[in-house]
């Protein structure tokens, strides 16, 4: 039996920046460039109670909020921060896994303080957390990643949950499922039309038709209804891709799909500006309304350098979407993977390459 922490540090970004001046404490603070094309990279607490979110355009966030101090990201100084908190992480285990900057796996199972228990290192590394770094972190502790994932949310800011083995299937049982990861708004629909709401209602359902349905997510599925998550901790693992997916509410045509590619694309190239990797090629997934999936890809000679390069070429992928007229889709998703070191000579320019005109 795995003893298993999720880590996930409390509103971030935004949370350096209140430490770090003191005029930005209690107030709402929104990590983002100001423009048209800018996304919410963080918000605090305080910007949150008026409906701003990580990865909205920054100029929804400015109409929801008026009043909210909006401040430059500054990743060097984020980053930095986050390797103070993986050195907290390793004082117990080498078994961390990062999945971000501000959130990461934890396998405690043999641990090398001596602590006598999971809930004795998350309580530890929380404290440890605020008394040299002047931050707050909410963690859970449960027998596999993806329950102790559910559970780091479940007392957020500043909390500590505990899924112990024997409360598995009851903790469970009453859960929307909403909250079983990749259930979104559509695939909440569709289940909802099998009179499925809760994890205790899918979880009576026979997995062979949920496979049937759902195809090999509907075992995975069935798995998670029974509190079934079998992937490792793996520690230090470099980041090869990020990306970001929307499932739309209506399937929709493909000349109507650009502003979702750009909003996605947005979501991704935030997310990849949290690693000091460098990505360097852009991919399209798109996923028809019958269930088809389609996948473009482009390296372009030099890694994207800008959000707004970023997003042309993302959108130009569409133009690669070679499927009959009429081909309604379901989804669409925007990447950036083969990501290398930012030292890498493949993600520096050719300082000898000769330009033509």
């Amino acid at each position: 039996m795995r003893k298993i922490i999720h880590v996930d540090m409390d509103a971030f970004y935004a949370s350096i920046e209140q430490r770090d001046d003191p005029a930005l404490r209690g107030r709402p603070v929104v990590v983002a460039w100001r423009g048209a094309r800018s996304v919410v990279c963080a918000a605090s607490y305080e910007a949150r109670r008026y409906g701003v979110r990580s990865a909205m355009p920054a100029m929804r966030a400015e109409r929801l909020c008026p009043q909210a101090v909006f401040v430059p990201p500054d990743f060097p100084r984020y980053r930095a921060v986050s390797r103070a908190v993986r050195e907290i992480f390793r004082r117990h285990t080498e078994r961390v896994e990062p999945l971000s900057l501000d959130e990461a796996y934890l396998d405690v199972t043999a641990p090398l303080s001596n602590l006598p228990s999971a809930t004795a290192i998350a309580q530890a590394i929380r404290a440890s957390i605020r008394e040299e770094l002047r931050l707050t972190a909410s963690a859970g502790v449960a027998p596999n990643k993806f329950l102790a994932k559910i559970a780091s949310d479940w007392r957020k800011p500043d909390g500590l949950f505990v899924i112990r083995p024997r409360d598995v299937e009851a903790f469970l049982e009453g859960l929307p499922v909403g909250r079983l990861p990749g259930v979104g708004k559509v695939m909440q629909g569709r289940l909802a039309q099998l009179g499925i709401a809760t994890v205790g209602q899918l979880r009576l359902r026979d997995p062979r038709e949920l496979e049937r349905r759902f195809g090999r997510y509907g075992q995975r599925l069935h798995e998670l209804a029974w509190g079934i998550d079998e992937r490792a901790v793996e520690p230090d693992r470099p980041v090869q891709s990020v990306s970001a997916e929307d499932t739309f509410e209506r399937d929709l045509p493909l000349d109507e799909l650009a502003p979702h590619v750009e909003r996605m694309a947005r979501k991704t190239w935030a997310a990849a500006r949290q690693h000091e990797r460098v990505g360097r090629t852009v991919v399209l997934k798109l996923k028809t309304a019958d269930f088809r999936i389609l996948t473009r890809r482009y390296t372009p000679p030099l890694p994207p350098a800008s959000e707004a390069e970023f997003l042309r070429i993302a959108v130009g992928l569409l133009d690669r979407a070679s499927t009959p007229d009429g081909t309604l889709y379901r989804l669409v998703g925007v990447g950036l993977s083969q990501f290398v070191e930012a030292h890498d000579p493949r993600a520096q320019p050719d300082l000898f390459a000769v330009s033509v005109s």
